[in-house]
């Protein structure tokens, strides 16, 4: 039912036939209408025995709710339906009760048994709801069934229900602040969680309950860094601002250097003395050692992967979110890069008027220390004559801080034509900004004076009064130059009646008596006649000029002084009859008057200095950008401080996850360095890239391969005993990859025995074995492992099209893969281009082509397969079984063996085309039955898949006997999104869920284009679906070969002929939608490089190259 139906029907009552009417609802009567028999039809309604009445009911009351209406009295008879069988009123009903369960406690908490029945509900929205309730029920009784029903949310299946969990930690941290201890084990618990839905609630929640807490949040920084692309937006907002306090207290400072610099530089300027000047020649040197001995600054690698992905955020359409970006920026990133988010908050100017007033407040402090960034957008703050007051003021600001030497003259002539603005406030502000500038470039001074003196002779007096107030200021730091002006202001005192403009004109002609001395002590005269009708401030000043004139010219205006000193006398005002008191005494000598007499002159006529015209947004930066507090130039109730930047780098090692056995062994190494080699020579991917876009550092990887949801989202199904598991994993981990390793080759033997070999394809296999066990003394033992476990990948997807193979070309592609000795990079290219050029002789071309060592060749086999189309070759030629270049995938595993009980899954994206459906994903699946009994009916159950997306089940696998190994396809639609498909493995026993989560290169499929077409293309898809990134190439990288060869194993593209040298061309399109993908890597001198990614869809095309950078540049 539409509101509007809901709204005629409540005017109306219902008019359904065979229904009782109801009266018109007096809620949305008159004033005059009576209590008595208020919201009677509604009660009935409720108290009926159809649902469709409730509902109805229902969907009125929550209609009342949102108009503003109080539906308070209604309680007693919703409350009664909170057991209703039907789910849409139950709904309803529990969105009256977080609304009104704080009114009404007592009736509330007769109810607390349904909200706990409620909490085991099927459906992920009522389990929600109750708890929404349940915590909106303040009353401390309650707060331990409260803290039960967190802790079982905060391990529910639904992450709706977990980010409602999240939600409910503050509220019962307020109603009972002694559960702190228990709260913040369920947050650690909700901050390993790998769910974009849950990660802003739980962080709102740490910076509500724990904000010191820094160490809960070491293991999830890389994670929450990678997770903030997919984050709604109000999360980002919350933690960006978190990690910007973070970042404060982990990294070092990356302007220290210049800050050095610079503060030896303002020492310098202010020196004036030859003494002073000899200091600051010894500070200087001392600057300058301390630079010398300090390290040249190198950013670490966490800070950068912060930076880097904020970036992309700063075209989020929120202004909440640029803004957070921008402040991080600000307080955080190397000057240099600050720029970029000119344009963002530029970009935001087009906003409301509210929007636009935070935005100005944070540029106008950002402008007093980074002027440069915002100098070309100089005309974004120019002002409109539609904009209010406040916008005025702070485009003002903005202006005069720019101002410098090269555009003052515009600015100027800009404030000219506000000065005839209508709206008396900006005017005065304008005028005041004139002032600023010509206080802070001495080259316009006499200009700005010249100007403000014409403004003298204006109509309005408002203006007139502003601009002595400002001539007054500049006048003080020239005075004997201007005396004309002195005199011009004098005749003023006739006119001018604003208090503040008389006092000045009155300081001004007593500071600088001698100058005018006629005109002075005519103006005292003049003065002690409307001594009595003058405002306070004018008074005081009247008192002062009539001192200085006693002591500098008593024959003229000594029985003046007198007069004024006893008019002030018997003042009203206390202030006036003191300073009257006060300054006879000083001036006038008595034979009682102290010491202090013989000092007047020095006391009224010293030197004065001139005032120093100051932004009021000076020092506001203290307070964290874009927080209420930076606002209100106070702290705020709540606000957390800005932390110093620590002399010396805290442990960088505390963000490193230690992997856990969930993570497939070939990224468990033990030491960065290792880690780094491995890197070099397999750049796959890494599980971290799986997650959401690669990480900064190679610490990283092992970081997220933990945290990332595509090896380690296995829980058992009934069972909470993970930890014990993972310790007993931990404790025997070494010598069960052994014993796997063993059983994965006689698993292999196994397989091959059915196909008939030949004595030397055997002896070959021998001599294999030989050279690999020579090869394992020379390495390490994780890098041995990782090979193995290469090897059975590769031959385990064999398996599938061993009918259809020779055992040459299994032999063939194993010596492509694993034999090769790493020192001879050369060579192995040579032979890599040789058989792209079998594979491309059609006369040649045998009835099962090998598969192809790398990325490359899989894009030239798969092309031929489309170009081949036509021909009449046999099946099994063109399956995909046969063509897959399955040595050079990377497997995940889905499920170890541990946890599978026996049970291992391994998965990898095969790259080939799903036959039943062009928009899936072909993922390739091997089983492993470790165990020592016979696993049956293996099939996937309960999918839970982000909408839009699909997923094509692999047949059931009826029988696996114990020690082999079988293999199925699955097909899965990503919908062109990184998010994980989840899903229950079940055998004939027990349920296991598990995640398949795509790496962002293997969304797309490889599209052969001409130069030209590329180019045309390219030039469609440029402004913001052009990313372009600056990179170092890798040292082993450096070679055409070795790039094309990186970039296709890090994203499913294939290879464009190019005619310069110097670029490479990649082109695809996304399997789902069809968009296309291009990508250039243009090299340069001494390995400099910059990769350009052209992509319809911004968030692909940004994670794209976030991979592509990691795979070129490690």
């Amino acid at each position: 039912m539409s509101a509007s139906s809901a709204f005629n029907d409540e005017k109306g009552g219902s008019s359904s036939v065979g229904e009782p009417e109801y009266g018109h609802d007096p809620a949305s009567g008159g004033i005059f209408s009576s209590d008595y028999k208020r919201h009677d039809d509604l009660k009935e309604m409720l108290d009926s025995n159809k649902d469709s009445l409730k509902l109805e009911a229902m969907k009125r009351i929550v209609a009342m709710i949102a108009r503003g209406k109080n539906a308070s009295d209604l309680f007693p008879a919703v409350v009664k339906n909170v057991a209703c069988k039907n789910i849409e009123v139950k709904k309803l009903v529990y969105v009256y009760l977080v609304r009104y369960a704080e009114e009404q406690q007592d009736l509330a908490l007769l109810s607390i048994s349904t909200f706990q029945r409620g909490l085991k509900d099927p459906n992920q929205l009522i389990r929600a709801s109750a708890l929404r309730v349940l915590s909106s029920i303040r009353v401390t009784i309650i707060v331990p069934i409260m803290m039960l029903a967190i802790k079982e949310a905060a391990s529910d299946m639904s992450p709706y229900v977990r980010k409602t969990a999240a939600h409910a930690i503050p509220k019962l941290y307020s109603l009972d602040p002694e559960q702190k201890d228990q709260l913040i084990e369920v947050i650690e618990k909700l901050l390993a969680d790998k769910t974009t839905l849950v990660a802003g609630s739980v962080v709102m929640a740490f910076e509500e309950v724990c904000p010191e807490r820094i160490d809960l949040i070491h293991k999830n920084y890389r994670k929450l860094c990678n997770l903030l692309i997919d984050v709604e937006e109000w999360g980002q907002v919350v933690i960006i601002n978190m990690l910007t306090r973070y970042a404060r207290t982990q990294f070092l400072n990356p302007n220290m250097n210049e800050s050095l610099l610079e503060e030896g530089n303002d020492k310098t300027f202010y020196g004036s003395d030859e003494d002073e000047d000899e200091e600051e020649e010894e500070k200087d040197k001392k600057a300058e050692a301390t630079m010398a001995k300090r390290k040249p600054y190198v950013m670490d690698p966490d800070h950068r992967l912060l930076l880097r992905n904020t970036k992309p955020l700063l075209q989020s359409r929120n202004a909440a979110v640029v803004m957070a970006v921008a402040q991080l920026y600000f307080h955080l990133a190397p000057k240099v890069e600050v720029g970029v988010i000119a344009k963002a908050l530029v970009r935001l100017l087009r906003s409301h008027s509210e929007v636009q007033y935070v935005v100005l407040q944070n540029v106008a402090t950002m402008t007093i220390k980074r002027r440069g960034m915002f100098e070309p957008y100089l005309k974004s703050f120019y002002i409109r004559s539609t904009d209010p007051t406040q916008i005025k003021v702070l485009k003002l600001e903005v202006l005069t801080n720019l101002a410098n030497e090269t555009n003052i003259s515009t600015i100027l002539r800009e404030f000219q034509t506000y000065i005839k603005s209508m709206d008396k406030d900006f005017v005065a502000a304008t005028i005041q900004a004139i002032g600023r500038c010509a206080t802070n470039i001495g080259e316009v001074r006499d200009t700005c004076l010249n100007g403000l003196v014409q403004l003298l002779s204006n109509r309005d007096e408002l203006v007139v009064a502003e601009s002595v107030v400002v001539i007054k200021k500049l006048l003080q730091m020239q005075p004997e130059k201007h005396s004309d002006i002195i005199k011009h202001m004098a005749k003023l005192t006739d006119n001018i009646q604003v208090p503040m403009a008389r006092a000045s004109i009155l300081w001004l002609i007593g500071e600088y008596c001698e100058h005018v001395p006629k005109i002075a002590p005519d103006v005292l005269r003049k003065m002690a006649k409307s001594f009595t009708n003058e405002e306070d401030i004018v008074k005081l000043q009247i008192i002062n000029l009539a001192a200085k004139l006693y002591l500098t010219n008593s024959k003229q205006t000594k029985l003046l002084t007198q007069y004024v000193l006893n008019l002030a006398k018997y003042d009203q005002n206390y202030d006036i009859r003191d300073r009257a008191r006060f300054i006879r005494q000083l001036i006038v000598p008595t034979e009682k008057s102290g010491a202090l007499s013989k000092y007047a002159k020095k006391l009224f006529l010293a030197l004065k200095p001139a005032p120093v015209l100051e932004s009021p947004f000076k020092d506001r930066d203290h307070f964290q950008l874009g927080s209420l507090s930076h606002l209100l130039n106070a702290k705020a109730g709540g606000y957390q401080e800005l932390p110093d930047w620590p002399e010396a780098a805290p442990d960088p090692s505390v963000r490193n996850v230690e992997v856990k056995d969930s993570v497939p062994e070939w990224t468990k190494c033990s030491s960065r360095e290792k880690r780094k080699e491995k890197k070099v020579e397999k750049p796959f991917y890494s599980d971290s890239e799986g997650e959401s876009g690669p990480t900064e550092s190679a610490d990283s990887e092992s970081d997220s391969a933990s945290g990332s949801e595509i090896g380690s989202g296995i829980e058992e199904s009934g069972s909470g005993s993970e930890s014990e598991e993972s310790e007993e994993g931990s404790e025997s981990e070494e010598e069960e990859e052994e014993e796997e390793e063993k059983d994965k080759k006689k698993t292999k033997k196994e397989l091959k025995k059915p196909v008939q070999e030949s004595e030397s394809e055997q002896s070959s296999e021998e001599e294999e074995r030989k050279h690999k066990r020579k090869s394992k003394q020379r390495k390490s033992d994780s890098e041995s492992e990782s090979d193995e476990d290469e090897e059975s990948e590769s031959e385990s997807s064999q398996s599938e099209s061993e009918d259809s193979e020779s055992e040459a070309e299994v032999k063939k592609k194993k010596k492509a893969a694993e034999s090769k000795p790493p020192s001879k990079p050369v060579k192995k290219e040579s032979k890599k281009e040789k058989k792209e050029m079998s594979l491309l002789d059609l006369d040649d071309f045998e009835p099962a082509p090998s598969p192809q060592v790398t990325p490359v060749n899989t894009f030239l086999s798969s092309s031929l397969v489309t170009d081949l189309e036509g021909l009449s070759l046999s099946d099994a030629v063109l399956s995909p079984a046969t063509i897959s270049p399955s040595s050079a995938l990377k497997s995940y595993e889905l499920l170890h063996r541990i946890r599978g009980e026996g049970l291992s899954v391994e998965y990898c994206f095969s790259r080939q085309p799903f036959s039943p459906d062009g928009n899936m994903v072909a993922v390739q699946m091997q089983f492993t039955n470790n165990a020592t009994s016979e696993t049956k009916n293996l099939h996937m159950e309960d999918v839970k898949l982000q909408s839009g997306m699909r997923v094509k089940e692999f047949p059931e696998i009826e029988l696996l006997p114990a020690g082999e190994t079988a293999t199925a396809v699955m097909g899965i639609d990503f919908c062109d999104s990184t998010q994980a498909a989840n899903f229950q493995l079940c055998s004939h026993i027990r349920k296991f869920f598990v995640s398949i989560q795509p790496p962002v290169g293997e969304l797309m499929r490889p599209v052969f284009l001409t130069e030209n077409e590329f180019k045309k293309e390219q030039g469609q898809l440029m402004g913001m679906n052009e990313i372009t990134e600056k990179l170092t190439l890798d040292a082993k990288c450096r070679n055409e070969h070795a790039i094309v060869q990186r970039v296709t194993t890090a994203a499913n593209l294939s290879r464009v002929p190019c005619g310069s040298d110097r670029e490479c061309r990649f082109a695809g399109r996304t399997v789902t939608s069809g968009s296309l993908v291009l990508a250039t890597v243009a090299t340069k001198e001494e390995g400099d490089a910059q990769l350009t990614v052209n992509c319809e869809k911004m968030v692909i095309g940004t994670m794209l190259v976030k991979d592509i950078l990691l795979a070129l540049t490690q």
